[in-house]
């Protein structure tokens, strides 16, 4: 498997479903290996030293690390959905997702981690952004218009993960444009894939095909 792009990714973190989100729709096919964030393989910090992910090792050796350029790299190749069309993945709406409203999301979700405030206040300064969202939603079904595009796809990781932080507050928050298209997201067959259960990476073994090939089964989501 050695001859394919290597994704070093983290299922639940936002910026590697964006990533896999696009490579998935691109039918770019790479070798997929599950990290712990917590105990990261040496090849991984070899590869990147920031020691995030996404990153992705391409097959000549250059090395992808931000989730928006690997975005890019997989769009540009093949992009069958068009999420490309209409979509600028330095717009406005991604640089304050990445920038302030995950300062807060951060906060929200580990608000006993910063004591300062409490975690109401940390959700209150994000809904801002979630209040842009709903402006935006309300006179179109998605972030580029008529039709889904790479925004939508690079945003909704975020918005999932602050809507777990309380569910229940979630589901009766004025907010419904944003919770349907949400839901859109989270109920399509594309996410549903990106988020099957891959075995941790042992550092010297090969890694998963992502995505798997159909003859030999999918990973489990349980």
């Amino acid at each position: 498997m050695t001859e394919l792009p290597i994704l070093y990714s983290f299922r639940r973190c936002p910026y590697a479903m964006r990533a896999r989100m696009a490579l998935l729709a691109s039918g770019a096919v790479v070798e997929l290996r599950e990290v712990l964030l917590k105990d990261k393989p040496p090849e991984l910090l070899a590869a990147s030293p920031k020691a995030t992910v996404p990153v992705l090792v391409l097959s000549d050796g250059r090395v992808v690390e931000q989730s928006l350029d690997i975005m890019q790299w997989a769009l540009e190749h093949s992009d069958p959905l068009g999420w490309l069309e209409g979509a600028v993945l330095e717009s406005d709406w991604i640089s304050e997702c990445d920038g302030g409203f995950k300062h807060w999301l951060d906060r929200y979700k580990y608000a006993d981690r910063y004591p300062e405030h409490t975690a109401e206040d940390y959700r209150k300064n994000a809904e801002g952004f979630i209040q842009q969202l709903e402006d935006r939603l309300s006179s179109t079904d998605w972030m580029g218009g008529d039709a889904a595009n790479a925004v939508d796809v690079a945003l909704f990781p975020f918005i999932r993960q602050f809507a777990g932080v309380d569910p229940s507050w979630w589901q009766q928050a004025p907010y419904p444009k944003v919770r349907l298209w949400l839901e859109n997201w989270l109920n399509s067959a594309l996410f549903s894939a990106i988020m099957a259960k891959y075995p941790r990476w042992e550092s010297g073994q090969p890694g998963e095909r992502f995505p798997p090939d159909p003859d030999q089964g999918a990973p489990t989501h349980a």
